[in-house]
């Protein structure tokens, strides 16, 4: 008998309010006799779990019955699942309820998983922040975070690349991306007269499905580039089918797929190969180019002129910029300019 999985069915049971046992079998990766065993081992236990038949059917426990594993408080349920990341815990005020809510849960479990559970919080640190760069901590990271929470209207100023607007947005989440958060917001601008007045925020990766008017108005905003932020107390409705991670795995998907359309050709030498390796920046090898001994060719992608500019001036005399054109004249602007700074005729 594995325990482990009947407490995942009981888990399961309890949060989704029942589960036919093929969708119990397909989660847990076993078949559906063994779920059925399963069902009569916890039935046989005394947990109050019965079937209905029919085509919303499927196994249940007693209405009002829940099992009393962890006794959390509601910030350390909140917590919990940041309990393996202390530094963005702490960001979010929830230090002190993660540590809280991770001992908790290692001491209602059983002796054996007690152990294992142990280790593994002993052994295993997950840090978000890339080498060599400062931890982001975004000013209004906790107001945000609230918003999100409540499900509370907010009016921001934000700061993009090209000027700061005004926008009222509604918060939908949070993402923790490579030492920086981000807020999933829908705007409400077209909707609201007042808002659509104080201009449009920049969207640093916009959702542009057709098909759905609400997720064309879903953005995405660093939060540390929010320079004013006021809370507007009025509550709203979240968009029934939308998916934190498939949205932001989708957004992912089309920024860099509009990246991938700029991209440039450099030569490096083995040195800036390891620069490169490092940066982990996509690169595709030109086996075929008649590269100088000691170099050789790729195809890199880039954001735009000014950003690989910048990006391939600080590989020095590592790398040499080839196409496009335009990238290999601000490249050498750049040093010249870099030269000049230092006094270098």
């Amino acid at each position: 008998m594995n325990s482990s999985r009947l407490l995942s069915i009981l888990m399961m049971l309890q949060a989704r309010n029942g589960m036919t046992s093929v969708a119990l079998a397909q989660t847990l990766e076993v078949s559906e006799r063994t779920i059925l065993r399963d069902i009569d081992r916890l039935s046989a236990a005394g947990v109050p779990v019965w079937g209905e038949r029919g085509r919303n059917g499927g196994y249940r426990l007693r209405e009002g019955w829940s099992t009393q594993l962890t006794g959390l408080t509601a910030d350390e349920t909140q917590a919990l699942f940041l309990a393996g990341l202390p530094g963005p815990a702490a960001e979010l005020g929830l230090g002190a309820a993660a540590l809280s809510s991770r001992v908790k849960v290692v001491a209602g479990l059983p002796a054996e998983w007690r152990d294992r559970a142990s280790r593994v919080l002993e052994r295993l640190l997950i840090d978000p922040n890339d080498w060599y760069r400062q931890q982001e901590t975004p000013r209004f990271l906790r107001e945000v975070v609230d918003a999100v929470w409540s499900g509370r209207r907010i009016a921001i100023r934000y700061r993009s690349w090209e000027r700061a607007r005004s926008r009222e947005v509604e918060p939908l989440g949070v993402v923790l991306k490579g030492g920086a958060w981000y807020l999933v917001a829908r705007s409400v601008d077209a909707a609201t007269p007042a808002a659509s007045k104080r201009g449009a925020a920049k969207r640093e990766i916009p959702n542009k499905t057709p098909q759905n008017k609400v997720a064309s108005k879903i953005a995405t905003y660093r939060v540390a580039n929010i320079a004013e932020f006021e809370a507007l107390g009025q509550t709203f409705k979240r968009p029934k089918h939308f998916d934190l991670s498939a949205y932001w795995r989708e957004s992912l998907a089309r920024f860099e797929a509009d990246l991938a359309r700029s991209r440039a050709r450099v030569a490096l030498t083995a040195r800036g190969e390891t620069w490169l390796e490092n940066l982990r920046i996509k690169a595709v090898l030109i086996p075929d180019a008649a590269a100088t001994e000691g170099w050789r060719e790729y195809w890199v992608a880039i954001e735009s002129i000014e950003h690989g500019a910048r990006q391939w001036l600080s590989f020095g005399d590592q790398v040499r910029v080839l196409e496009p054109p335009e990238l290999r004249r601000r490249v050498i602007e750049l040093a010249r300019g870099l030269l000049a700074a230092h006094g270098v005729a």
